[in-house]
């Protein structure tokens, strides 16, 4: 059974990368998990309006709730990788 796992991982990926562009701008740090959010948020919106294959979700509450999670996700990644080399 797929779950849309990639369409997710997707997400998070490239709100990843976009958090690491913030991260090189002069916006202080404190807004890279809101950017994230919201660009996860668009993201979601945007695979569900496309009609990306095995997106799990079938309306546009959830699919931006699916995307939001992967935006702060991408956060969470991003302090993982920094927890671990320090």
């Amino acid at each position: 059974m797929d779950f849309g796992i990639a369409t997710v991982a997707a997400i998070t990926a490239i709100v990843y990368i976009i958090g690491l562009g913030v991260k090189a701008t002069k916006l202080d740090n404190k807004w890279i998990p809101v950017i994230c959010g919201l660009f996860g948020i668009v993201l979601g919106i945007l695979a569900l309006r496309i009609g990306m294959p095995h997106f799990p979700a079938t309306d546009y509450l959830t699919a931006a709730a699916v995307g939001g999670a992967s935006g702060l996700a991408a956060t969470g990644a991003d302090q993982v990788v920094k927890q671990l080399k320090q």
